[in-house]
């Protein structure tokens, strides 16, 4: 089902209308809206207190605790759409992967997939296993009303990277050697990655999400050539598999100027844009059919208010011809960012492009 669609044989939710699933589906809005990823986090004082003491993993994993930190910004800053706080690691974590958050590090993983039997060992995930997804979304649901909850996962791609590597990777050596070197595991890898993914996708929609972004962070590193060989296939797949749902289906990842029509390609009804390429350029390489997201440069927050609008006023003139524009940054709330910074945005956005 198309996400331009109602579901079949149900009335529209409460978030049907909402300025960003309209901006999502390329219709009319009352406003650009407004959501930052990684807007739920370390830039609020208010979560460092909810959080303390107690490891990132852990917390994604209390529904209260969640939910809380999820409504967090949507109370501050009065963004358009929530987006559930949790890791891209944890539907790992929930299949029995050996794994921790390290602290200024991030997701380390204890023994590295290399093997055919390492792949072996990555089971399909259940919603048993994440029961704790679907008791958050549902506090979140009835709290939110009509404002949309945005669910969200790790593309294969940037998953396969962090089990091979160990951790993150500056130059994803041991993940591109085994893609080069034995393409058919690495499809298999890629292929039980995108099962993974997209179970823990359905599990949010089922829950109550409004729309599912899937992060490719990492696949900025490759080629054109390559991500069409040895990523796009598991991309598509995963998107495919939540298409019948009709909730809007958002693809991001960073550094990937020169794979924008590419995202696309894979399925998604909205590419999401990091702050290296204008708006209006990726528009042209992403081609017609899809909506945009982005794409303001998290440094730029630290500037002050008058850089801050002359840049986000650039951003709206070369999203003006767009039909559909969600404003984000071009990448994550960086951690000590102001947050009255992002509240002042927020509101200049919807200043400036009230209709």
């Amino acid at each position: 089902m198309s996400a331009n669609q109602s579901p079949a044989g149900k009335q529209p939710t409460a978030t049907y209308d909402s300025a960003f699933l309209r901006a999502c589906r390329r219709e009319p809005v009352p406003h650009t809206p407004v959501w930052f990823m990684r807007q739920a986090g370390r830039s609020l004082p208010e979560y460092l207190k909810a959080r303390e003491g107690i490891p990132m993993l852990e917390s994604c994993m209390r529904p209260e605790l969640v939910a809380e930190i999820t409504l967090q910004p949507v109370r501050r800053h009065g963004v358009d759409a929530a987006v559930y706080f949790s890791d891209i690691v944890v539907p790992l974590k929930a299949i029995g992967i050996d794994l921790d958050i390290k602290p200024g590090v991030g997701p380390v993983i204890a023994e590295p997939i290399r093997t055919r039997a390492d792949v072996a060992r990555l089971r399909q995930l259940t919603p048993e296993d994440v029961a704790y997804v679907t008791e958050a979304f549902g506090l979140l649901t009835r709290e939110l009303g009509a404002t949309p909850l945005i669910g969200f996962a790790g593309a294969p791609f940037t998953l396969a990277s962090y089990l091979v590597e160990g951790g993150p990777s500056r130059n994803h050596e041991h993940t591109k050697a085994l893609m080069y070197g034995d393409p058919q595991l690495w499809a298999d890898l890629l292929d039980r990655l995108a099962d993974i993914t997209a179970a823990f996708l359905r599990v949010q929609i089922e829950a109550g999400a409004s729309a599912v972004q899937l992060f490719d962070s990492w696949v900025g590193a490759l080629s054109p050539a390559d991500y069409r060989r040895s990523v796009l296939p598991a991309s598509r797949k995963v998107f495919e598999a939540v298409s019948e749902y009709g909730v809007p289906r958002v693809h991001f990842g960073v550094g990937t100027g020169e794979l924008l029509g590419l995202l696309g390609e894979a399925g998604a009804d909205v590419v999401g844009v990091d702050w290296r390429v204008p708006l209006d350029e990726a528009a042209r390489r992403v081609g017609p059919g899809k909506a945009l997201q982005g794409n303001l440069d998290p440094a730029v927050l630290f500037a002050g208010r008058e850089a801050v609008e002359t840049k986000t006023r650039e951003i709206l003139d070369a999203a003006a011809g767009l039909e559909g524009h969600v404003f984000n940054l071009g990448h994550g709330v960086l951690p000590t960012t102001d947050p009255d910074a992002l509240t002042r945005l927020t509101e200049y956005v919807h200043t400036q492009t009230a209709r």
